[in-house]
C-alpha cells in the first residue's frame, strides 16, 4: 500500500465473523489507519498504528466482523516513499493464548497500566474486550 492511499477489503458473506489483519514493512517506517465499515456511515472500528521499523516489529491484529457485510479499510498515512505491505484474511485467525486469557485484567477508564518484560521477548499479545460499550485505549511499546 503506497503511502497516502487507501486499500480495502469487502465480506459479504455473514459466517465471517472476523478478519487477521498484518501490517509489515522492508525496515521503515510504517503508518496506518485501520477501519471497520460496517454499512454507510457506520464505523464501528477505528485504529491508528504507528511502528518505527515494521520489520523487525510487524503488526497484527484481529477485528470481529459480526452481522456482514464489513468492510476493512487501511488507509497509509506515511509519506509516499513508505509503502507497506498488507493482508487481510479470514481463514486463518490468530487466536489469544491460555495465558493471555487467564491473565486478563479489568482496567478502569483513564487508567495507566505498564507490564515489563525481558529483552529477550520476541513478541507480546494484547487482548481489548469491552462488554460492549465504547473502547478507546493506547498502546505503547
Amino acid at each position: 500500500v503506497q503511502g497516502g492511499s487507501l486499500r480495502t477489503w469487502s465480506y459479504r458473506n455473514p459466517l465471517v465473523d472476523e478478519v487477521n489483519v498484518e501490517l509489515s514493512t522492508e525496515g521503515r517506517p510504517l503508518d496506518a489507519d485501520i477501519e471497520l465499515w460496517h454499512g454507510p456511515d457506520n464505523t464501528p472500528v477505528k485504529m491508528r498504528v504507528y511502528v518505527e521499523n515494521g520489520e523487525m516489529r510487524p503488526f497484527s491484529c484481529v477485528i470481529e466482523t459480526p452481522r456482514g457485510p464489513n468492510t476493512i479499510a487501511l488507509r497509509n498515512i506515511g509519506q509516499l516513499e513508505f509503502p507497506f505491505a498488507a493482508n487481510v484474511f479470514h481463514d486463518r485467525i490468530d487466536q489469544p493464548s491460555n495465558e493471555c486469557l487467564n491473565s486478563a485484567t479489568t482496567i478502569q477508564g483513564g487508567a495507566l497500566r505498564t507490564y515489563p518484560f525481558d529483552p529477550s521477548v520476541d513478541s507480546v499479545q494484547i487482548m481489548l474486550t469491552t462488554d460492549g460499550r465504547p473502547l478507546n485505549a493506547r498502546i505503547e511499546l
